[in-house]
Order: C-alpha cells, then structure tokens, then sequence
C-alpha cells in the first residue's frame, strides 16, 4: 500500500457507517480505486484496511503454505475469518459489518491509525490504551527492533 499518514479520530453511525475524515480521504481515493479488504488484525483488537493490491500480495504468501499440514490449514481459516470487500461511497463512508464491529469492540468513537503496512481501525479507548506510552518503554522496544538494522538501510 502507499504509504498512508495520520490519525483520524471519528464516528460510527448505529448502522456501521464511518465517514472517512477528509484528510485521510484525499490519501485512500488515490490507491483504493479497486475498493478495499477489510479483516481483522492478527494481534490486536482491530481490523486491517488493505486495497485489492495489498491483498493480492498478503494472500499470495498464505497461499503458498502447505493447506494438508493441519496448523497450516488453521491458520488459514482464521486469517481468512470476516474477510469483507467494502467501498468508499459516494458520501466518503465505508460500511463495517456487524460481526467486525464486534470482533474490534467498535463503538461510535472510532480511530483510523495509518502504519507502514496499511491502515488499522480501533476503538478509541483500546487505541489510546495500545498506545500509551505510560504502559510500554518504548525507548527500550526501539532498540530491540530497530537497534541491529544499519541506519542507512533504512532509508
């Protein structure tokens, strides 16, 4: 996916309908031309907003794992679980449906949080919370990561 940027803090209506902030609006018309995957996350409470290329080349590494070899199999259902294909509409809104809604615990205040891989949607309360800074040395995590790459392999 192109690089997305931002936060966006938002609302959800009763039926499942977010408007995408203008901001983050202007970045997903470009890439999502073909429309989006939406799933839920494989190690938070969130769901993943993929565009059809995304997809093609996340589903691509999964179809080669060995679907005879049983954990292989079951890692394939479940990654594969509440997968839908949403639309922004006309009114720059896309539709969650009920069952992701209530896999990432979605209320009305809802986040979008752009990452280098794609874009995540959280409550805002469990974002604010996976977040904080208070709960994480992030310092100490920074160097765990990133601290055995060369700088310069990394622009």
């Amino acid at each position: 996916m192109t690089q997305l940027l931002g936060v966006y803090e938002c609302k959800m209506d009763s039926k499942g309908r977010v408007s995408v902030p203008s901001g983050l609006k202007k970045q997903l018309i470009t890439i999502g031309t073909e429309g989006f995957i939406l799933k839920r996350s494989v190690f938070s409470n969130c769901l993943e907003l993929h565009t059809q290329n995304e997809w093609i080349t996340l589903s691509d590494s999964v179809k080669k794992l060995n679907r005879f070899v049983k954990k292989n199999n079951e890692f394939i259902r479940i990654f594969h679980a509440g997968i839908k294909q949403v639309e922004m509409d006309s009114a720059g809104r896309i539709l969650i449906s009920k069952d992701l809604i209530s896999f990432a615990n979605l209320n009305n205040s809802i986040v979008f949080s752009a990452t280098s891989f794609g874009l995540e949607i959280w409550n805002q309360a469990d974002y604010e919370k996976a977040v904080n800074f208070k709960d994480h040395d992030f310092a100490k995590l920074t160097e765990e990561v990133m601290g055995n790459q060369n700088i310069n392999d990394l622009s």
